[in-house]
């Protein structure tokens, strides 16, 4: 038995997930940092997205 995220709680980080991809894709970055951050939002999305929130790449 896993633990599952379902419903509305799902929703909202799926959200915040492609939100982050999308920033980060806009975002100055060289091209392979992008990618690690890609990798790492998709593989781990709630921890991922918390990472890219404190040390993630800022703004064009």
């Amino acid at each position: 038995m896993g633990i599952e995220v379902g419903g509305l709680l799902g929703l909202l980080i799926l959200i915040a997930d492609v939100w982050a991809i999308v920033k980060t894709v806009g975002s100055t970055a060289s091209t392979g940092v992008k990618v690690a951050w890609i990798v790492a939002i998709l593989i781990l999305p709630v921890l991922g997205l918390i990472l890219w929130l404190i040390f993630g790449p800022k703004g064009p």
